[in-house]
This record gives structure tokens, sequence and C-alpha cells, in this order.
């Protein structure tokens, strides 16, 4: 049934993509690449070229990452030949680290970029747990910077000025946070604080937070944007 929805998304948005688009992964706070190794075999499927990026999301303040995880991206899609078109496809704090990252730098190849439960206009979450116990030897520099409060990154950066795809989610298993959350949420971000201006299209699963980037629904809804900057005809056959 999984395989049958991909190729009814590959159908409709025309078959597979042009060889000349590449996208990149950016994967979110506490996670590696691997946690996106699942949508990157979607994206392969449906015929992109693909760069599936590993930071160290701890580490660094959401500036020092943009400035790490963007670029790598960037090149590693350079590195192949006729490479027309840069899409991004991001989860949670990726999706933060891109905008930060075009907010002073232009890309001339730049696609379109669905986001996966972003924190857009930050987290009440990190501002309630940001005094628990352990909380900065976890989340690290970046996770208090994803609130609402004078930290804020992501309220300090602008609307979308490119074709932005979002996708929140509505489910949780995490009911502790999420009991700080305006509902609906995902356990990290109310579906409400994922959107931003500028948006093209917007769409909500029922998935959580720490899943949703791979669930066969949010690659096919993904691929979709991807190939027709819009999710809408994948939300009716999905």
């Amino acid at each position: 049934m999984k395989r049958l929805l991909l190729i009814s998304v590959l159908i409709l948005s025309g078959g597979l993509a042009q060889a000349d688009e590449c996208v990149v992964l950016l994967h979110g706070l506490m996670r590696g690449a691997t946690s996106m190794n699942k949508m990157q075999r979607g994206l392969d499927e449906a015929g992109f070229i693909t760069a599936n990026i590993d930071y160290p999301s701890r580490d660094y303040t959401i500036e020092e990452l943009a400035d790490i995880a963007v670029p790598d991206g960037l090149a590693a899609c350079r590195e192949h030949d006729g490479i027309e078109r840069i899409h991004f496809v991001t989860h949670s704090l990726g999706g933060i680290l891109l905008r930060q990252f075009l907010s002073t730098n232009d890309v001339p190849e730049l696609g379109r970029v669905v986001m996966l439960g972003p924190p857009n206009q930050g987290s009440l979450a990190a501002d309630e747990m940001v005094d628990v116990p352990g909380f900065d030897w976890i989340n690290g520099p970046a996770g208090k910077q994803l609130g609402k409060g004078e930290e804020s990154v992501p309220l300090k950066l602008g609307p979308a000025n490119f074709e932005l795809g979002i996708i929140a989610g509505n489910r949780t298993i995490d009911p502790i946070t999420s009991a700080v959350l305006p509902n609906p949420d995902d356990g990290r971000v109310s579906v409400e604080d994922t959107k931003l201006e500028g948006m093209a299209d917007f769409v909500v699963v029922e998935h959580s937070h720490a899943f949703m980037m791979r669930m066969q629904r949010s690659i096919d809804l993904t691929i979709a944007f991807l190939k027709d900057g819009k999710f809408s005809e994948a939300k009716e056959t999905l």
C-alpha cells in the first residue's frame, strides 16, 4: 500500500524529478542524518539527487550551526555536474538553520523548501523546560534559542521569501511537554507555531514530532511539494 501511495504521487506530479535537481536534508536537534534516511530513500526513488547532512546540533548556537550545516549541503549538491536547483527538506531545528542562513546569504540555485515540525514562531516547550536540570546538557546552546523569549532566533528572522511548504504534526508521545503547549501540538511545537508568513502551502499530519519525517505520508507530501510547489493534489490521494 505504501509503495502504491508513492507511485500515485509520482503520477500526479508528472513522474520522476529531473536529474538537475538536488535535495539537501537537515535533521533536527539531538538527531543525526540517520533520522532522515527514510525520507532520503523516498526522494532518491522519486529521482532526486540527495545530500543528507549530519551536523553537531548540541554543540553550537543556531547561528554557528547554520554556517556549518547549510554550506555543507550546498557543497555536496554542487559536486554533481549540471545541478540547477537545490531544494531543502528540514526537520525541526533544521528549518531554523536554513532560515538563519538565508537571512544573510543568497543561494542562486535555491528551489523549494519543505519544513517538517519547524518552531517558526518559537516553542513554549523550550521556555518552560529551560530551567529543568540537564536541559543545557541535552539540548545545547541551540535549544535555548528555540523559545519565545529574548533569546529566540526564530522570532528574529523574517518571513519566507522562497517557496515554502510546511508539514505540522498533531499527535504527541510526550504528554509532559505537550501539557505546556497550545493544542493541537506534536509534542515539541504547536501546530500554530509551525506557520510562517509567506509560506506557499501548509498541511497537518497525524504524526508526532519525533517520527513525522519517517512516515510515508510525510514523505509523499514532501515529494509532491518539491515537484509541484503545493501539497493540495497529494492531500486528496494519501
